[in-house]
């Protein structure tokens, strides 16, 4: 698995953009291809959960989603995914009410790019871990969390966690968002 300091791979996903329940709305596609180039300038937010239409797994999505305002605001952009393709994700959104016209991007990584480029398959599942990940404006994977399949991570932890890496400086446990530094 790669770590803090280490460079984002080389990749490529479809994602279905925010806002979209159908592969095209008002004559504009909802997918948009993803790299690692993408987004130049930002934050990048990559969550990983195993399936789509699963119990655990909306749970953070909806999470994240409620945040997107709050990382938007330190220019950074949420990517949450899984294995399974696009139109999946399409169609969960259409299917789950809390997930309908979602505020961020949906990526499909069907091809396993970035779940074995990060080294986050689950082993015995073949799915991906619930894994996150910090990038940097640089592509420089600045914080690393990985769950079990069956234990949902904290998006406001994920925030608060970016907050703190972007004051560069040094953070006392539990500082809460915005909150002093040492």
């Amino acid at each position: 698995m790669l770590t803090i300091g280490d460079k984002l791979p080389e990749f490529s996903v479809v994602a279905a953009k925010p806002g979209f329940n159908l592969p095209e709305e008002n004559g504009q596609s909802a997918f948009e291809t993803v790299t690692q180039d993408s987004f130049a300038g930002k934050w990048k937010v990559i969550f990983f959960y195993p399936k789509d239409f699963t119990f655990v797994c909306p749970t953070e999505i909806v999470e994240f989603a409620k945040l997107n305002e709050e990382f938007a605001d330190r220019d950074a952009v949420v990517l949450g995914g899984s294995t399974d393709n696009e139109f999946v994700k399409l169609a969960w959104r259409r299917e789950h009410p809390d997930l309908n016209g979602l505020n961020q991007y949906s990526f499909a990584d069907t091809a396993g790019d970035l779940v074995d480029g990060l080294g986050v398959r689950d082993k015995t599942e073949n799915v991906a871990l619930r894994a996150t990940f910090v990038v940097d404006p640089h592509n420089v994977i600045q914080h690393v969390s990985v769950n079990s399949l069956n234990v949902g991570r904290n998006p406001q932890e994920i925030l608060r966690i970016l907050d703190g890496l972007q004051t560069d400086e040094l953070c006392p446990c539990n500082r809460a968002v915005g909150g002093d530094t040492l």
